[in-house]
């Protein structure tokens, strides 16, 4: 079956095929010029240098800078966090905390993040993307994490996952996003630990 009889559209005759390992590269290189130079002094044309391609390659993707970001932004909500299911809610708190902290101390991550938050301040469809790539995954997997523990037992019912959330994860965006500090050994198994105690008090 042909593209035009699945999707019901017609490429136009003479349109431009997108390559996708271009376009793959120049998301790849829009990660390195945010992390090298932050998104206010971020520019089309640095992006196109470090991709290895020509401008126009960018604009017949995206219109703007804020609209790539975005775009990638969005990509990153799309993946989510997987949701833990290690049958006790120690466990599924640990889970969360090993792969959140995997993901903040990423090199680009750890450049790109602070810098979208200041400019989300500034700017409302920045704010929403990071908002559901930051917040609105998590808050899904700390619902999840919940019910179990509630269908367990572990948990009292009306066990709130937004304060979960902010009692698993807001530590250790704290250390490392906003004070930047290193986790000494044994600091994931302690936060677990006093998380779990908090959400049972």
């Amino acid at each position: 079956m042909t593209t035009e009889r699945r999707t019901g559209r017609r490429t136009p005759a003479g349109a431009a095929v997108l390559r996708e390992d271009v376009t793959d590269a120049i998301r790849g290189a829009v990660f390195e010029e945010l992390a090298a130079v932050g998104f206010a002094r971020m520019s089309i044309e640095g992006i196109a240098r470090r991709a290895g391609v020509g401008k126009t390659a960018v604009y017949r993707r995206w219109k703007s800078k804020l609209h790539l970001v975005l775009d990638l932004v969005a990509a990153v909500a799309a993946q989510g966090m997987p949701a833990p299911a290690t049958g006790s809610l120690h466990g599924d708190v640990r889970a969360v905390l090993e792969l959140a902290a995997y993901a903040l101390r990423h090199p680009v991550a750890s450049q790109v993040i602070p810098d979208l938050l200041v400019e989300a301040a500034r700017n409302p469809e920045i704010s929403d993307a990071i908002k559901a790539a930051l917040l609105d995954q998590q808050k899904g997997v700390a619902a999840v994490v919940v019910r179990a523990a509630v269908a367990r037992g572990e948990l009292p019912e009306g066990s709130d996952p937004d304060r979960a959330l902010d009692l698993i994860v807001g530590p250790l965006y704290w250390r490392l996003v906003v004070v930047r500090g290193d986790l000494p050994k044994g600091y994931l198994d302690d936060l677990a630990a006093s998380a779990v105690r908090a959400l049972k008090a």
